[in-house]
């Protein structure tokens, strides 16, 4: 049975709502439940799942709905009890914690006069009026929200532009700011390469490798994902972060990355930072690779990226010398990337363990960015590769819960996080598409990301090594095997911390390799060994 309960005018932090859909998943005779606002992507998500939406005419984004599919009354009654009293403890806990809450911008600025960043995460439908009073008031903003207006972003942006202040987002949900990560962030060394990124998970992969590599973070500003890539936007954000960072003594060396931007956008962001006096390093994902210039490279990959803007920052006096340093194939290159000789040994060890018919390359992301850095890669090589981020209509998943082909998907889309806690901070979707992928005996390899930092999973390794187990198991006992490649984003300092991450799934045979690009490598080499009749 299924079952709608509202609560008119109550509004929950996305976070606290994600926390009491997990509570309910677990109840005895709880098929499905959702904790969510009744925004209008909600109401339709339900819809689609069955739910009798007639009673949600009416609703916005302030009312609260919970949406239970239960085997009888009682399971559903328990359900909503449950609901209600985990929304409640969360409440009690908050203000438990010694956070002072305050109900309006104002209030908080009373309270706390000296602030200079102001993080909003209400319902895009009200961000644009809560991050205007901030910018008014003197204040950079992030915005966390999605759904914000384009036309709300570009007259926000415009006035933070006009007050020489940074609008970081809308859908922006990383940035480190004088050495303070925020939202979903890792902890890296201060050091001296400003980034600026139009990618949250972008940012935090080139940011941990640097951290790894030796260097440090002087600034790392997102900037929206709308920024670059919407021509109408401009780039401001980018630009004015830029212009700052170029000014900063702070900073020696600038690192931009982000998806492909509008050309016009490409033309001003390749302009600033020809005029800014610093080593610059450039990496735009699936763009066309352009020529390095007297101060500005542009990087292949998220990896080549971090370590062309370390190289630079650690004395390195031009360009070409910066690249000399990267030896690819060497066997004593002390940045840890594994050469192309080492992971095709990898590959051929896990492709010939394979069974005849295991033959499709299955990427389960929960990071955005590196789902496209991986897709780029495999659908250049493999000759198609379907996904819910595909760019080309061809090769868009018809129905991304299941999978056909060659597949990298987003499991933080808007799709699967609807009324549900994203991925990187519960991975139980992950863990349940992974047993899934493992249960099909054409499955040749999985690709994995595994996202640490502040926001994120307390253990994301933990919480998906019984999925792993599982899937290695089934595929053994039908006479196969499945090879499951993975990276890890993440420093020591994080909460998580990323040896132990690695331990964990080592563990469990996972191939564990030093970033998203290498990992993506060694799996696209297995499923072109599969494909080629490698396995034994």
């Amino acid at each position: 049975m299924k079952r709608i309960t509202v609560k008119r005018g109550s509004y929950y932090d996305s976070v606290f709502l994600m926390l009491a859909t997990r509570s309910l998943k677990g109840l005895d005779g709880v098929r499905e439940a959702i904790v969510a606002m009744a925004t209008p992507m909600n109401v339709d998500l339900l819809g689609d799942m069955g739910f009798p939406t007639t009673e949600l005419d009416g609703l916005g984004p302030n009312d609260l709905v919970v949406a239970v599919d239960a085997a009888n009354d009682k399971s559903a009654d328990a359900a909503v009890k449950e609901a209600f009293e985990s929304l409640d403890r969360k409440k009690t806990e908050s203000a438990a914690s010694g956070v002072t809450k305050v109900g309006s911008f104002g209030a908080a600025m009373s309270r706390a006069p000296d602030s200079n960043v102001a993080i909003i995460s209400v319902p895009g439908a009200f961000a644009a009026r809560e991050a205007r009073k901030a910018l008014e008031a003197g204040l950079h903003v992030m915005v966390f929200s999605d759904n914000v207006p384009l036309d709300d972003e570009i007259a926000l942006k415009k006035l933070a532009v006009s007050k020489g202040l940074l609008m970081m987002g809308p859908d922006c949900g990383t940035a480190i700011i004088n050495g303070k990560p925020l939202c979903f962030a890792n902890v890296v060394r201060s050091g001296t390469i400003g980034v600026v990124a139009a990618s949250g998970t972008g940012l935090q992969e080139v940011t941990c490798l640097i951290d790894r590599y030796g260097e440090g973070i002087s600034q790392a500003i997102g900037t929206g994902g709308r920024d670059m890539k919407n021509a109408a936007v401009g780039g401001m954000t980018s630009l004015l972060a830029i212009e700052a960072l170029s000014a900063d003594p702070a900073t020696k060396v600038i690192l931009v990355v982000g998806k492909p931007p509008a050309p016009e956008v490409a033309a001003k962001v390749v302009a600033a930072l020809r005029a800014s006096g610093k080593p610059c390093v450039a990496h735009f994902l699936g763009a066309a690779q352009a020529k390095d210039e007297k101060n500005l490279a542009f990087a292949t990959d998220l990896e080549e990226a971090s370590l062309l803007a370390t190289l630079l920052a650690m004395g390195e006096t031009s360009i070409e010398s910066a690249r000399a340093c990267i030896l690819e194939d060497s066997g004593n290159d002390r940045y840890n990337r594994p050469s192309k000789a080492a992971i095709e040994k990898i590959a051929a060890a896990e492709a010939a363990r394979l069974a005849p018919g295991q033959k499709w390359l299955r990427g389960l992301y929960t990071g955005g960015t590196l789902t496209d850095e991986t897709l780029f890669m495999a659908h250049a090589t493999l000759g198609g590769v379907r996904s819910n981020n595909q760019t080309d209509p061809a090769w868009t998943m018809a129905d991304p819960l299941r999978s056909e082909g060659h597949v990298v998907i987003d499991l933080g889309d808007d799709f699967f996080t609807a009324g549900k806690p994203h991925p990187m901070i519960d991975p139980a979707a992950r863990a349940e598409r992974l047993a899934k992928e493992g249960a099909d005996p054409s499955t040749a390899v999985v690709l994995i990301d595994c996202v640490l930092g502040y926001g994120s999973h307390a253990d994301p390794a933990g919480a998906t090594v019984e999925a792993i187990r599982t899937a290695k198991a089934a595929a053994i006992a039908r006479g196969g095997y499945l090879p499951v490649i993975a990276s890890v984003t993440g420093t020591p300092a994080d909460p998580q911390g990323y040896s132990d991450q690695v331990a964990k799934l080592e563990a469990e045979g996972v191939v564990v390799m030093p970033s998203n690009y290498r990992a993506a490598l060694v799996a696209i080499e297995i499923a072109r060994k599969a494909a080629k009749g490698g396995a034994r």
